[in-house]
């Protein structure tokens, strides 16, 4: 269960996602019909008992399945490399999980453009806290929060967006998307390639980010993050044993679609990425309340 959940996790900090020392999963998420908060807790025997409050809870409870991969089908995906057979069977239970929220896969991912994954989630926290909700239910108590809803998205002045250390850019796309989130989350259910033209069509969403989009609120299995700082070198050094640039991973993954981001999900697993040595890369410093 967490193996399939792990990728909606923003940080370890995300005020969005709790866990338990046992293993049970806390989400605040804003749904169609209002707040929720869910809980998944896996018994000895292998199954998944859910509990929800709040608005949505029917509805999450009614999603649940598929955010736990039930929907997901990897038939026809074959291991061509003897790396990714290996990968394979240390994870036979793993799914690709859909949540069917657009918007909430959308603003971290947009956030996470271009900067480290320490910026990136700091910015999203702070967002959270600031402009998010509390959790209803027993979520409040645990912890747990709501990402902002769209119109509160469209209501955050310029200055605020910087204060929390998200530039331009990146705020303006987050407003821009929120002001069409209703037609965003229609594109649930949608063919793949469609939902992609859809989402580019957006100021500041690129192919990065509609991966990034795709693969957790649409459950799309091809969907690979092109663009991404670390994705290919991990990609080409668990397939090759050398690291390689985005020409060269979608060479590498061409003869396993429709089922791309298995490998590069499978790959994430199984820490099979390229060694990194050297310091981290450091955030920046050039934004208000920065030193």
């Amino acid at each position: 269960m967490v193996q399939v959940l792990g990728i909606l996790r923003r940080g370890a900090g995300d005020p969005t996602y709790r866990t338990d020392p046992d293993g049970t999963v806390w989400r605040g998420i804003g749904t169609p019909v209002g707040p929720v908060t869910l809980r998944l807790r896996q018994g000895y025997d292998g199954a998944v008992h859910a509990d929800a409050w709040g608005p949505g809870a029917d509805w999450a409870l009614d999603a649940v399945p598929a955010m736990l991969g039930a929907d997901d089908d990897p038939s026809g995906f074959v291991a061509h490399h003897p790396s990714v057979a290996d990968m394979h069977r240390r994870h036979p239970h793993w799914r690709l999980t859909r949540t069917g929220l657009v918007m909430e896969a959308l603003v971290p991912a947009v956030i996470e453009q271009k900067v480290t994954g320490q910026e990136a989630f700091a910015g999203f926290r702070t967002l959270v806290h600031r402009f998010g909700e509390r959790a209803p239910g027993p979520g409040a108590d645990r912890g747990v929060w709501l990402q902002p809803t769209p119109d509160r998205l469209r209501r955050i002045p310029s200055w605020e967006w910087l204060r929390l250390h998200i530039d331009p850019a990146r705020s303006r796309a987050v407003v821009q998307a929120a002001k069409v989130a209703g037609s965003l989350e229609r594109t649930v259910g949608l063919p793949g390639e469609e939902v992609d033209r859809r989402l580019r069509s957006l100021p500041g969403i690129g192919v990065w980010t509609s991966a990034e989009v795709r693969f957790r609120a649409h459950g799309a299995a091809d969907a690979v993050s092109f663009g991404d700082y670390h994705v290919a070198k991990n990609v080409g050094w668990a397939l090759t044993g050398a690291a390689v640039d985005d020409a060269g991973m979608a060479e590498l993954l061409e003869p396993y679609r429709p089922h791309r981001y298995r490998v590069q999900r499978l790959v994430e697993l199984s820490g099979a990425g390229r060694p990194r040595r050297g310091p981290r890369m450091a955030p920046r410093t050039h934004l208000p309340g920065r030193r």
